[in-house]
């Protein structure tokens, strides 16, 4: 039996507004066993229906932008300092628009911790059941 282990932090990011002050957005964060690389984060946008964009981020691109700049096209990540606090950049881009929000690097360092604590490094596979996962595939 594998135990899903589920780890999620509710935070405030601050989107980048160009000549402007940034403005502050509250975020989910959620990490599951049983998608051992990847990570949610929820924005809560005040839009319609729910007001929720939700963006999937492997759980390495996170853990690499703390200490260096990284990722490629849609969603990039880097290291970087706000009023001498340390914050990490997350932009992300799509076919409708840009972002560019900051995130407190301790909160982040805090919640991927336990992530790693829930999956360790190089352990990912064995979190997860490749033989329901290919019948689930093959079902069709």
């Amino acid at each position: 039996m594998t135990h899903i282990a589920t780890v999620s932090a509710e935070l405030e990011l601050h989107l980048v507004v160009p000549g402007g002050p940034s403005l502050p957005v509250m975020a989910g964060l959620s990490y599951e066993s049983a998608d051992p690389w990847a990570v949610r984060v929820a924005f809560q946008t005040g839009g319609e229906g729910d007001g929720i964009v939700e963006w999937m981020f492997a759980r390495q691109l996170l853990t690499d932008g703390i200490a260096r700049a990284v990722g490629d096209g849609d969603v990039r990540v880097w290291p970087t300092t706000r009023d001498g606090e340390r914050v990490v950049n997350l932009a992300m881009a799509s076919p409708t628009g840009a972002a560019l929000f900051e995130i407190d690097r301790d909160v982040l360092v805090e919640f991927l911790q336990q992530t790693y604590l829930a999956v360790p490094t190089g352990h990912e596979s064995e979190a997860i059941d490749l033989d329901a996962e290919l019948a689930l595939l093959l079902a069709d």
